[in-house]
């Protein structure tokens, strides 16, 4: 069934333009894939943040048999449309679970105009691209259309079909193989991304696919087209995240803080005197950041693998919870956060090192240090501009500090009707955030090209 009590639409009850987007809990190729994180925010989440910062989407459903799935799509701010098992397994085509979404709606008395199918395997999806296919069916440009990117490649396909691929004669399809013509003397074709795919309701029901009638391309830029059905392309998508993602300057509705010590509290160095005594450098301004915390009253606690008398010591100083010696990290941030009441979502882990990993991956913010780790930077939703021992945890403490600011702001907003229909990323369409939780930071029978996957 549809959760659509939360639809807001300023304009309308009814939303003209609706985003669905499949995401079945099981998958083949990457296990659990609509769940992995690139950039610290899980997969789905990312494609209903990209929705929900269009200016023309009015609603954001997640059609999902998964129940972690669900959690994950309403706290980013998406409606949940319930999937039978018998559209969810691995042949079930993403038209399936669309006409159904479709139809789950109709029977609440929604009839929106336009489809937007957004696919999770895109990582990078960007609003204005989406905008700029929602405005080519509004404006009756099109009735359908989908992103793609435009390619000056050689396509060759083997000249006897039934053969091995590649093992054979192979024959020119998009080119005369007897004329080479400079680049800028062809013209391009193009490649779907499989990111999203845009319709007219009315012509997806009668037609069943999402290309019908007069269709048209939403070019975007080859950094974001990269999709995700491999291993191997979920490692790319997570080195390329930093580059793509708009640098995150606040943090929105966090409730904890926990940091590791060494290399995040100091500079990864230490100090032995003659006598085999250690000392570390520690950053004054932290101090300062913590403190401000701590005036707020939001719990910061510091996890560290090592067991040393000097973590012990800069707890103190800074008047903060403390864990040392502990191998099983992600183990006891569970037992801390469960004895506070806190949600990992609503948690923000500070690292610099692979054994950081394991916490970083339960938390809703993992954030790393200037100077960590290429693993654990991939990893991070957040990367400071400061280093280890240099100030990082006084920048984090700051950003917290605005993003509180922030979701007061919203808080105040939404009480007093001024953000009514917003989401708290300034997105239409989307549902506010429950009190004091971040907001993270987006097929046929068979998986094949152009985004033709089990959704």
């Amino acid at each position: 069934m549809a959760d659509t009590s939360m639809i807001e639409n300023p304009e309308s009850a009814t939303p003209r333009v609706v985003a669905i987007i499949p995401a079945r809990g099981g998958s083949k190729g990457v296990p659990g894939k609509n769940l992995r994180r690139v950039g610290g925010v899980p997969l789905v989440a990312r494609a209903v943040t990209a929705c929900r910062r269009s200016r023309l989407i009015d609603a954001v459903f997640v059609s999902t048999d998964d129940p972690e799935i669900a959690e994950i799509s309403r706290a980013a701010g998406a409606q949940v449309i319930e999937r039978p098992p018998t559209i969810a397994g691995d042949l079930a085509s993403s038209e399936s679970a669309l006409l159904h979404a479709i139809e789950e709606l109709s029977a609440t008395g929604h009839a929106p105009e336009v489809l937007v199918f957004v696919q999770c395997t895109s990582p990078f999806i960007q609003p204005e691209d989406l905008d700029d296919g929602v405005s080519l069916v509004l404006d009756d440009v099109c009735d359908s259309a989908f992103s793609g990117v435009a390619t000056y490649d050689f396509i060759w396909r083997d000249g006897e079909p039934a053969g091995r691929p590649g093992g054979g004669a192979m024959v020119g399809q998009n080119h005369d193989a007897a004329v080479r013509p400079r680049r800028q003397d062809r013209r391009p074709d193009f490649r779907e991304t499989g990111a999203f795919y845009i319709m007219r309701v009315s012509g997806f029901r009668a037609h069943q696919h999402r290309f019908f009638g007069r269709t048209q391309v939403v070019e975007v830029p080859e950094l974001t087209a990269m999709e995700i059905d491999t291993p191997q392309e979920l490692i790319m998508a997570e080195s390329l995240a930093s580059l793509v993602d708009p640098p995150t300057t606040e943090l929105v509705g966090v409730r904890a803080l926990i940091t590791d010590f060494d290399g995040v509290h100091t500079a990864d160095t230490a100090y032995v005197d003659q006598d085999g005594h250690e000392t570390v450098r520690v950053s004054r301004s932290d101090g300062y950041g913590v403190a401000e915390l701590r005036r707020i009253g939001l719990p910061f606690l510091i996890l560290s693998k090592e067991r040393n008398p000097v973590v012990a010591a800069r707890a103190a100083k800074l008047g903060v919870e403390h864990l040392q010696g502990i191998d099983d990290k992600i183990g006891a941030l569970t037992t801390w956060l469960a004895e506070h009441g806190i949600d990992s979502r609503d948690v923000v882990y500070l690292g610099n090192d692979v054994n950081d990993l394991g916490p970083m991956s339960l938390v809703g913010w993992p954030a790393a240090v200037a100077d960590a780790h290429p693993q654990v930077r991939a990893a991070a939703r957040v990367i400071l501009n400061r280093s280890g021992g240099n100030g990082a945890v006084r920048e984090l403490c700051d950003r917290i500090l605005a993003g509180r600011a922030m979701h007061d702001l919203i808080n105040d907003e939404l009480i007093s009707g001024d953000g009514a229909g917003r989401g708290p990323a300034g997105a239409p369409g989307g549902s506010p955030a429950r009190s004091g939780q971040a907001v993270p930071a987006g097929a046929a029978a068979s998986a094949g090209t152009n985004g033709n996957r089990p959704a």
